[in-house]
């Protein structure tokens, strides 16, 4: 995936619903979540064990999240044999984009996204490109 891409996924998603978001303040999942809220995105967490992450409600799967939220980008942070079934429900809400965290994988499923319709990055850290392409300054507090 180009820069340019990446770039236009950031800058025009809204809403991104991280699946396997930690409520645990010391897991990287989280930490990053907490910049991508700081950066103005709509964060809906995905987290069958949890009730509240960063304040917002959490649900158990992509299709549980009322059909009135809009779900620009599915963001995984679960390991590479767990994302068919994320892109299975991500096409089923009619999400834009998959994205997989640095060090997640699966081409099968990717296939299967990008056959839908759907834009995939795989094994970058979402956190990390927008701070690279948008220029969002480093900070000790995200």
């Amino acid at each position: 995936m180009n820069d340019w891409l990446l770039k236009q996924i950031l800058k025009t998603t809204r809403t991104i619903a991280s699946v396997g978001l930690s409520s645990n303040p010391e897991k990287e999942s989280y930490d990053i979540v907490h910049y991508l809220k700081s950066q103005k995105y709509r964060i809906i967490p995905v987290n069958p064990t949890a009730e509240k992450i960063l304040g917002e409600k959490v649900y158990k799967d992509l299709l549980s999240i009322p059909s009135t939220e809009k779900i620009d980008v599915v963001q995984v942070f679960r390991p590479s044999a767990d994302v068919p079934p994320i892109v299975d429900q991500a096409i089923q809400i009619g999400a834009k984009v998959i994205w997989m965290q640095a060090g997640i994988e699966n081409v099968e499923a990717a296939i299967k996204a990008k056959e839908a319709g759907l834009e995939v990055v795989m094994n970058r850290c979402m956190r990390m490109e927008h701070r690279r392409l948008l220029g969002s300054p480093l900070s000790f507090f995200s």
